[in-house]
């Protein structure tokens, strides 16, 4: 599994990456993975206000229908439309232009509480 060391990961299989005041979010390649081929990704409305833990957009794949949770809480600065057309990339490239949500990032110390590289690849071997 691919596991960039620069990202946070949730216990839920997001990834973020922050840029400067604002977090880029996605799901991670074990989730996407395990989702198999994703056919169809559901994004909030930017300006949307989201709390940590709560529902942030849907995946859904040949296999299952799942919500993404916002790692952080945040207010939606941009979507990622592309995946509209293009859901695949989620699968192709998790990390790059399979990203998902911009959110602006409203306690920055909810990152503290994710989970950094090695950890998440611990987390993915005893759990999954």
């Amino acid at each position: 599994m691919n596991v960039p060391d620069d990202l946070k990961y949730s216990e839920e299989h997001e990834w973020v990456r922050v840029e400067g005041g604002e977090a880029v979010v996605g799901i991670t390649d074990f989730a996407q993975h395990e989702l198999t081929e994703i056919v169809f990704v559901e994004l909030p409305e930017v300006g949307k206000k989201v709390d940590k833990g709560g529902a942030l957009a849907v995946v859904e794949s040949v296999k299952a229908v799942s919500d993404v949770y916002a790692p952080v809480s945040g207010t939606v600065k941009a979507v990622n439309s592309t995946l509209e057309d293009q859901p695949e990339l989620v699968n192709n490239a998790p990390y790059g232009d399979g990203w998902m949500v911009r959110l602006e990032l409203s306690d920055t110390s909810e990152l503290d509480a994710l989970m950094d590289a090695a950890a998440y690849k611990q987390f993915i071997q005893e759990k999954g």
